[in-house]
């Protein structure tokens, strides 16, 4: 019976996926939430269903483990979708077009960075391959106020 138990809890352990970090689409709630928890803003603006570099940024990059480790500590994730083929409310259409047009995004996928107070630290347009190590190291460069290196395509 003990190595039943040792087995089934070695066998939980090994298909245990990693948390994944909770993607916000009210941007004024992830504010708030940000300011509370001293973390960064990141919204992601996308076209989840059509938009091939936004696929791979999301594949290669936004859903590893390393970049979810990350947000989970350092950031509030907000998912500003731009979709063809999903079904998406009136109202969640009509606030992410208003986010478009108030940080003037005109590419996707775009990147925009907030502080805790709401400020762009940095804006983004594209992927061009970058690891998760490498967008890791940008957002902490912003962190330290730093200007960004081999970032942006």
């Amino acid at each position: 019976m003990k190595k039943f138990a040792l087995l089934m809890a070695a066998a939980c352990f090994l298909t245990a996926e990693v948390q994944a970090a909770e993607w916000q689409t009210d941007l004024p709630k992830a504010q708030s939430l940000a300011k509370s928890e001293k973390k960064e803003v990141l919204l992601d603006f996308n076209g989840s269903d059509w938009c091939p570099p936004c696929k791979a940024l999301r594949k290669n990059v936004l859903s590893s483990p390393q970049f979810q480790s990350y947000a989970d500590t350092n950031l509030v994730l907000v998912d500003v979708d731009f979709p063809r083929h999903k079904s998406q409310t009136e109202e969640q259409k009509k606030a992410n077009e208003q986010l478009a047009a108030k940080y003037n995004v005109e590419g996707f996928p775009t990147i925009i960075v907030l502080d805790q107070d709401g400020q762009v630290l940095d804006k983004s347009t594209g992927y061009g391959g970058e690891t998760p190590e490498q967008f890791i190291a940008h957002l902490e460069q912003l962190k330290k106020k730093e200007a960004p290196v081999n970032y942006h395509p």
